[in-house]
């Protein structure tokens, strides 16, 4: 790559272009540039066309690559069924680089991200950005978790998990590398990051990947030691499992084994696993149950401390959303009315305000008014932009559907939201060609 490298820095001479300043136009890590144009990395297709898109190299740039690649280290291939490299030459300074990019992509692999659901060179940048950061200090780690968690409250799920798979791929690569002090905190972070991970995986309804991050997340705070984010990690994962993701008895199970770990005293996290459990009896129809779980977690209050990591997880709406989901349930609107109006007045998670106005819809056929409710239900569903529909909204939805007796579906607005349910439903990433 020194030809390659040496018609960088003259572009950059010629069109007085600071190296710094063209890693931002990138963007990527300056760092990396400097070992591009010292010939000790090499570039992947797409970098090499954006520097030469960015540097007016007329193709220049492209066709050194294209020459240093038939010479040297091949750049991986990535199609539908995986990842495959091939070289041609023996292994030189590149070949490190091309080591890592692979190993970057079976791990984006992994992570349930490939060419299926991004197209090739979309992933590769996704490599490519992982393997340029920079290794992070634990603040920039902690800021980092609470932005994926505004990621995922405000933002279209599938953007959301793309941002945060970079830094799942930067984290493990500074795991790998990272000093002993630093790697129980990092393995704290990585286990809040594997949680929201599994949340947004179960939001686009790729439950089966969802559950084996749950998995991770719950591994990686166990290695921690902290209390807190273990009970963190075991309370999101009952609660999202009420969506379709589990069967309600499993949930209520979930609640118990972390109930368990939780100890014998009161706690925060044992009134979360009561509004949990609130839900699950609604679902099942066991209201009294239900109401009498919902008051020991509403009764509870706030959390005794903010967490030290994800410390913006809760939020008071979350007790309105889950007396609008159980009031709703047993058809007492007035509760329920009240409820749904704290959500929309507070929440800021598209998916709390449509699945309270779902919950809404829910009261009504719990009432009587089938077709009212349905409808509503469908115009609900219809008029969320297809990037925000999420499995959550779909569950809810479902359960609407469910209120309604089953000599009753027959009838033409039933099986009219039924259709609307069906054609709103996010469809999972399909997986790689086989």
């Amino acid at each position: 790559m020194a030809a390659f490298g040496e018609r960088l820095r003259a572009l950059m001479a010629e069109r007085g272009i600071s190296q710094r300043e063209l890693a931002r136009r990138v963007p990527c890590n300056s760092g990396y540039l400097s070992r591009l144009a010292s010939g000790k990395r090499v570039a992947s297709e797409s970098l090499v066309r954006k520097l030469d898109d960015l540097l007016d190299a007329d193709g220049d740039l492209v066709a050194l690559a294209r020459t240093a690649d038939h010479t040297g280290v091949r750049l991986g291939s990535v199609t539908a069924r995986g990842v495959s490299v091939e070289t041609s030459a023996p292994p030189h300074a590149g070949d490190d680089d091309d080591v890592k990019r692979r190993a970057a992509l079976q791990l984006l692999a992994a992570l349930g991200v490939s060419t299926a659901t991004l197209g090739a060179e979309p992933l590769r940048h996704l490599a490519d950005l992982a393997l340029t950061a920079e290794p992070r200090d634990l603040d920039d780690w902690h800021l980092a978790c609470v932005d994926h968690l505004h990621a995922l409250r405000t933002r279209a799920a599938t953007q959301a998990r793309k941002d945060l798979v970079i830094d799942l791929l930067a984290l493990d690569r500074q795991l790998d590398a990272a000093p002993a002090g630093d790697v129980t905190e990092l393995q704290r972070v990585k286990g809040a990051l594997a949680m929201l991970h599994a949340h947004l995986l179960s939001r686009l309804g790729d439950h089966g990947a969802a559950i084996r991050w749950w998995r991770t997340a719950r591994a990686a705070s166990d290695s921690s030691g902290d209390l807190d984010l273990r009970l963190m990690v075991r309370c999101e994962e009952a609660g999202v499992g009420l969506y379709g993701q589990r069967d309600v008895g499993t949930v209520l199970t979930l609640t118990h084994s972390a109930e368990r770990i939780a100890g014998d005293g009161a706690s925060f996290w044992k009134a979360d696993l009561a509004g949990t459990r609130a839900k699950a009896f609604t679902l099942l129809g066991q209201h009294d149950q239900a109401v009498q779980a919902l008051n020991s977690y509403v009764g509870y209050g706030e959390p005794d401390a903010p967490t030290s990591i994800l410390p913006t997880l809760w939020t008071d709406d979350q007790a309105h959303f889950a007396q609008s989901w159980v009031h709703a349930g047993a058809g007492d609107e007035a509760a329920a009315d009240r409820a749904r109006d704290l959500v929309l007045a507070r929440s800021g998670d598209r998916q709390y305000a449509a699945n309270v106005r779902l919950h809404e819809a829910l009261c009504t056929v719990v009432q009587g008014g089938i077709d009212r409710g349905v409808r509503q239900a469908a115009i609900i569903l219809d008029t969320i932009p297809a990037a925000f529909r999420t499995q959550m909204i779909t569950e809810v939805g479902r359960t609407v559907l469910n209120a309604v007796p089953y000599e009753q579906r027959h009838r033409p607005a039933v099986r009219e939201f039924r259709h609307v349910l069906t054609t709103t439903a996010p469809k999972p990433a399909l997986p790689p060609a086989t």
